[in-house]
């Protein structure tokens, strides 16, 4: 990633805006992570979990859940002088998936937020990031009362290439957080920032 140095050129330099996706199953902690980075009051676009969604929303393992994001967190952390983020979260339940095609334009990473009590639900965004040719990260939500299990074990669970990082966080910690962002910049980086996505539908 090149970046002009201001202090060299003399010059003030604007710096480098990147878009990043947080994507994830339902509950799994997008809004949280999105809300405890971001510099900015988050946009959130949640409603209620109503009856039209019984039957529909699977729960099971966030039964206290009563919110879902409808299409999309928005939220802005800035890196360093040189580098500012600008973090979509994605909605997790797969009536609301017709918006990712939007929400990918542009992007230059992904996070996949991993819940172990929900492992499988990670499937579908590891397999439209895979698709897209989008670089992504698997990050694991460490929730209070889930089973831990290695990265390993995650990585093979998910069946993900070598090359894709695994870590642990807690979204709801700023430095967590950041740390999963700055992990994703630098998968980006050796990535190459050349690739950009392309549309795959659900």
């Amino acid at each position: 990633m090149d970046y002009v140095n201001s202090e060299r050129t003399g010059q003030a330099t604007l710096p480098t805006a990147i878009k990043i996706l947080i994507a994830g199953g339902f509950g799994v902690g997008k809004t949280t992570l999105v809300g405890s980075v971001s510099e900015t009051k988050p946009l959130r676009t949640e409603e209620v979990l109503s009856e039209q969604g019984v039957g529909v929303d699977d729960i099971s393992g966030v039964e206290a859940k009563s919110t879902t994001t409808v299409a999309m967190d928005f939220g802005r952390i800035t890196i360093s002088e040189e580098l500012v983020l600008y973090l979509f979260g994605t909605p997790g339940q797969d009536r609301f998936w017709f918006v990712w095609d939007e929400l990918t334009i542009g992007a230059l990473g992904a996070v996949v937020l991993a819940d172990t009590r929900r492992l499988a639900d990670c499937f579908p965004s590891v397999d439209y990031f895979e698709r897209a040719r989008l670089p992504f990260i698997v990050a694991v939500n460490c929730f209070e009362n889930a089973r831990q299990y290695s990265l390993e074990e995650v990585r093979l669970a998910l069946d993900l290439d070598p090359d894709v990082p695994v870590m642990m966080c807690d979204a709801r910690q700023r430095q967590s957080s950041k740390e999963v962002l700055v992990a994703l910049i630098e998968h980006v980086k050796k990535q190459g920032l050349s690739r950009r996505p392309e549309p795959v539908g659900h």
